[in-house]
């Protein structure tokens, strides 16, 4: 009897808080639709000074877009040396410097007239990663390859070249600016003493003067090797030739390596392949790989006065609107 009624008893108890649980998800449900009617009522009530103050929001911000000079842009895109990676950060910073000091001295041997400047700006950034070498396999192999002959000239221009190709980034200048002839030509002029700079184009040149001697070294040592395997395969296909082994001795300790000569020639002609392609890029201390032609600024949705003086207006009315409410709750509570 008293375990029945001590059953009924937990039962009961259980049915009250699932009844409870109902009652607050009731309420809670209820206390939401009552605030949506609220702030549906509120619209209701104030469409008409909403719908004036967006009307309103939207011609002063048409009227601005209309008044307002747009903005355009050049966008250039450069690769600079790794050694020149610094200095083209270093000026673009002096560029734009002297153009906030408006100092003539500095814009008046480029062939730039300060008063062209008005509105004028540079800014640079990088444009990212380079990607990885897609056969990385055969490029560990290769260097595997050229570090038996590490103490040579080969080796090391070759991996400062790999280093380079790896490290620098290809960067964008921008240039900003309203007169569209004048801005774009300012844009040339900066561009060209950006390029000025004496010491990186010796660098350049000697760069260049190295990469040719290098292909032409390669090249010789290429025919060399082509005229000992042809010379190899000659004396193989003589009848009477007594090596049996497959091999060609020079010396008695040095057997002729048909493989390793033909790994060397590879290597080669990829070393002459990297020089020709840095002779073609690395023609000036800062490789422009694109001058861009003028654009419009193309400003963030949220950016365009159109939208934003209607913003600012709705906002401030449901400010007003929150203020009022608060004073006169704090009337009732006195």
């Amino acid at each position: 009897m008293e375990q029945n009624t001590s059953n009924n008893r937990q039962e009961g108890s259980d049915e009250i808080d699932l009844g409870q649980l109902f009652k607050l998800i009731n309420q809670g449900l209820t206390s939401i639709f009552i605030g949506i009617l609220r702030i549906f009522l509120f619209l209701k009530r104030n469409i008409i000074p909403l719908t004036v103050l967006v009307v309103i929001g939207l011609l002063v911000g048409y009227g601005l877009n209309q008044v307002v000079t747009k903005k355009l842009k050049t966008e250039v895109i450069v690769k600079p040396y790794i050694e020149s990676k610094n200095y083209l950060y270093d000026v673009i910073d002096e560029i734009q410097a002297n153009i906030k000091a408006e100092d003539e001295s500095f814009f008046k041997p480029i062939g730039i007239d300060v008063a062209d400047l008005e509105y004028f700006e540079i800014t640079i950034e990088p444009m990212g990663t380079q990607e990885v070498a897609e056969n990385l396999e055969d490029e560990v192999l290769y260097l595997e390859l050229l570090e038996k002959f590490q103490n040579t000239d080969l080796v090391s221009d070759v991996l400062l070249s790999e280093i380079y190709n790896k490290s620098t980034l290809n960067h964008k200048i921008t240039y900003f600016y309203k007169n569209r002839e004048t801005g774009h030509e300012i844009a040339k002029k900066l561009t060209a003493y950006i390029n000025s700079n004496s010491y990186f184009k010796e660098v350049v040149e000697t760069n260049r003067a190295n990469a040719q001697a290098r292909i032409e070294n390669n090249e010789n040592l290429v025919k060399q090797i082509d005229e000992m395997i042809a010379s190899y395969s000659e004396r193989m296909m003589k009848p009477d030739n007594e090596n049996q082994s497959g091999r060609f001795v020079v010396s008695e300790d040095q057997p002729f390596d048909v493989t390793g000569l033909l790994n060397l020639k590879n290597g080669l002609m990829r070393d002459i392949e990297r020089k020709r392609l840095e002779l073609q890029q690395q023609k000036e201390p800062i490789n422009i790989l694109n001058f861009g032609m003028p654009q419009q600024v193309q400003k963030a949705f949220f950016g365009k006065n159109i939208v934003v003086i209607p913003l600012i207006l709705v906002s401030g009315f449901f400010l007003f609107a929150f203020l009022q409410y608060l004073n006169r709750k704090s009337k009732e509570m006195l």
